[in-house]
């Protein structure tokens, strides 16, 4: 429960396990003792999976239903510019800190896409969310895939794929368009080097697209993608690059039986174009394919506006 202290020195009496507020005559200044929190507000802001972890989520609005998926190595923070946009627009906005990143719990295990699309839907079913538009930018669009292959469309209405990774991103023999693996080790290498500094590298330069000419991406921007970064477990946002890189999605994109939006950037160095967004729209049965002339990876920064535009038609046009 939460307690109200009338002086600034009481709040050392609030119970132990319990936010402390500390009141004074124009504002409230919260101060945590320890860092567990009441079972009313884990309530509030987590929901309990199968196996013990702790995914937080954030619901704005109210109305139908938008669950937004995140990136890689990033947490529910990186929707929010689309999150308050949607829910100031007539729907309910929820994203979630995918397990190992932002504020959910660092597990050791279940690093890897099944268990990412169980715990989506964990969030689902705990908040009894029906006629969903599932979002998934980046990592969070191979989430949202893998939830419709393991737990089918019941309860969704639409799939929208940001600048998503499926169908498979790394190069096989049956899939000879992939990124050869060697790219995905350069990255596991650096992050088990200096992952402060690869945050650091690829915000300053492919994720926004800030190494083309011209480009003007804030360090506002930038420090955010680097912060968001750190707040994720080292060994979960090491195993997730396997998870993003060495996921067949194919089947889960023929799953697919509601509709579908693809939005993709033509210059995305994260996820080239003919590798994800191309090659998604062309596999999903009667997907729509929007592409952004020139942009890059993380637009849901470097065109926010264009994409909350975009999201909010398409969640129009099931309403309508």
């Amino acid at each position: 429960m939460t307690t109200c202290a009338r002086s600034i020195g009481s709040w050392a009496s609030a119970p132990a396990g319990s936010f402390a507020t500390v009141c004074t005559t124009d504002y409230a200044v919260c101060v945590i003792r320890g860092w567990t929190r009441s079972q009313q507000d884990r309530r509030m802001a987590f929901v309990r999976t199968a196996d013990g972890a702790e995914i937080y989520y954030k619901d704005w609005g109210s109305g139908r239903p938008v669950v937004l998926s995140h990136g890689w190595p990033l947490n529910s923070d990186s929707w929010e510019a689309q999150q308050l946009f949607l829910a100031s627009n007539g729907y309910r906005a929820i994203a979630h800190d995918r397990r190992g990143h932002g504020r959910s719990t660092q597990t050791w295990d279940g690093n890897e896409m099944d268990t990412y699309a169980d715990d989506l839907a964990a969030v689902v079913e705990a908040l009894d969310l029906r006629e969903i538009t599932l979002v998934g930018f980046s990592t969070g669009g191979g989430e949202v895939a893998r939830y419709v292959g393991r737990h089918g469309t019941s309860r969704v209405a639409q799939v929208v794929l940001v600048s998503a990774v499926p169908p498979f991103m790394t190069r096989t023999p049956d899939n000879p368009g992939g990124l050869p693996i060697d790219v995905f080790d350069g990255i596991r290498a650096g992050s088990l080097a200096d992952r402060s500094q690869q945050y650091h590298d690829l915000a300053d330069g492919p994720f926004f697209g800030n190494n083309r000419p011209g480009a003007d991406v804030s360090a506002g921007i930038r420090e955010a993608f680097w912060r968001q970064g750190l707040q994720a477990g080292h060994r979960n946002a090491y195993e997730c690059i396997a998870a993003f890189s060495g996921t067949d999605f194919r089947a889960d994109l023929d799953a697919i039986d509601v509709p579908a939006l693809v939005i993709h950037g033509d210059d995305d160095q994260v996820v080239p174009f003919a590798v994800g967004g191309q090659a998604s729209a062309a596999r999903i049965k009667n997907a729509r394919l929007t592409v952004y002339p020139g942009a890059p990876h993380g637009i849901t920064d470097t065109h926010k506006e264009q994409l909350g535009s975009d999201l909010l038609a398409f969640l129009k046009e099931y309403d309508a």
